[in-house]
């Protein structure tokens, strides 16, 4: 009996239906995160109002503990949804130097911003899901209840007619299109203060810099060495040994050429099928080197041509209007290629995605895939190649991959010089 498989739209809709879902979940849980933000407001204000006046100071280190523990929820969370957020370094032992940090100050201006909008972009979401589940049934049961709680879009539309009271599906179906959508905008929303104020401050972290130059150096290293390894074993394994052989060849059939010519003639062709193994040889570690397909069409054409052979079906997005570096580029097909490959081989996925951008002189690489998640850089599956691959150009790598899915890689490489 044949199976129907799903085509590629019903693919594509049960993959954005699964993100829908899961930023629902995470809008809600920074939602959740908002009200106790929104909580600590007036507390610290208590707080700071007895430290001024000198009556208090013994407050300053309980609230400052709940904020760490407040806003390390919010990095856990922004982590979670795939974000890169270092801890920020704390400076000083006593409560009048922690309250002063720059840090704290950075982390009070949060709660403040997330209080409001955190909650707001969590009620937005909620409420659309709400009004979808409300909305739709109310056709069933708006004639028994009171004329009180006869309203639709949340109580804003009274309806208390057949005729109104159909309107309820319609809005159902506008509310669920808009949760479908706008959810993952809004939880992106809702994680930019986060990002911009719970990171170390601007400039403050040149020691940690200086230690990830460091060692992104060292792994640039560690790659070009790996890298001659690599070339060197194919060389010699490969089209060396296959050169060595044509070169017995062409003594045998120099002594063979006066005694029997037929037989040289044929150890002269097995020659040139030799020779021309050792040439199809030397071409593939080229390729391996810089693949001509960049030179050729440039990193957007190669990008689709590493879709078009993976065996998971692949959308590409692709918005480059200008040549980056040869390296850049050659690492970016090479986190694509990589990372399809983990698509093919690891992740039972039905659709995948691949999204590279320009920005801001960074080239920015996505692969998404609605498999099974639960991909591991330390597993061998490729990932920690790809990071150390990235680092080498001290770009950074970030992998998302929450059991039962999806799997998202974000890499940004640096163009500038």
């Amino acid at each position: 009996m044949d199976i129907e498989q799903p085509t590629e739209p019903a693919r594509g809709l049960r993959s954005r239906l699964r993100e829908a879902v899961r930023s629902t979940g995470y809008a809600a849980y920074g939602g959740g995160i908002g009200l106790l933000a929104l909580a600590t407001v007036p507390v610290g204000i208590v707080v700071a109002v007895l430290w001024f006046l000198r009556v208090g100071r013994r407050l300053v280190l309980p609230f400052l503990g709940w904020l760490r523990w407040l806003t390390d929820a919010e990095r856990m969370r922004l982590r979670r949804l795939g974000h890169r957020i270092d801890d920020p370094v704390r400076v000083g032992e006593a409560p009048e130097e922690q309250a002063l940090d720059s840090t704290t100050r950075r982390e009070v201006a949060w709660v403040l911003i997330h209080g409001i909008f955190g909650v707001f972009c969590a009620a937005v979401v909620l409420q659309l899901l709400l009004i979808t589940a409300n909305d739709l049934t109310y056709p069933l049961w708006w004639q028994d209840v009171g004329p009180g709680e006869q309203l639709l879009l949340n109580g804003l539309l009274p309806a208390r007619t057949d005729s109104r009271a159909l309107l309820g599906p319609v809005i159902a179906a506008i509310a669920f299109v808009l949760w479908f959508f706008a959810s993952p905008r809004l939880v992106a929303w809702q994680a930019q203060p986060g990002l911009r104020l719970l990171g170390p401050p601007p400039g403050t972290d040149l020691s940690a810099r200086v230690t990830q130059l460091t060692a992104t150096r060292a792994a640039a290293l560690d790659a070009h060495t790996v890298e001659l390894r690599r070339i060197e074993r194919a060389l010699h394994d490969g089209a060396q040994n296959r050169v060595v052989g044509v070169a017995v060849l062409i003594g045998a059939a120099r002594r063979e050429l006066q005694r029997d010519p037929v037989r040289a003639e044929e150890i002269l062709a097995q020659a040139q099928d030799t020779t021309e193994q050792a040439l199809a040889e030397l071409r593939a570690v080229v390729r391996s080197i810089l693949p001509p397909v960049l030179e050729n069409r440039g990193l957007a054409g190669a990008v689709n041509a590493i879709a078009a052979d993976c065996a998971v079906p692949c959308t590409v997005t692709i918005d480059v209007p200008v040549r980056c570096p040869a390296s850049v580029e050659a690492t970016a097909y090479f986190v694509v290629a990589e990372a399809l490959t983990n698509v093919s081989k690891h992740s039972r996925a039905d659709t995948a995605e691949v999204t590279v951008r320009l920005d801001a002189g960074r080239l920015q690489v996505r692969v998404r895939d609605d498999g099974r998640g639960g991909a591991d850089p330390e597993a061998g599956t490729g990932l920690a190649g790809i990071i150390r691959r990235v680092e080498a150009l001290d770009g950074h790598a970030v992998v998302s991959s929450p059991l039962g899915g999806p799997t998202e890689l974000r890499v940004e490489l640096p163009c500038g010089s």
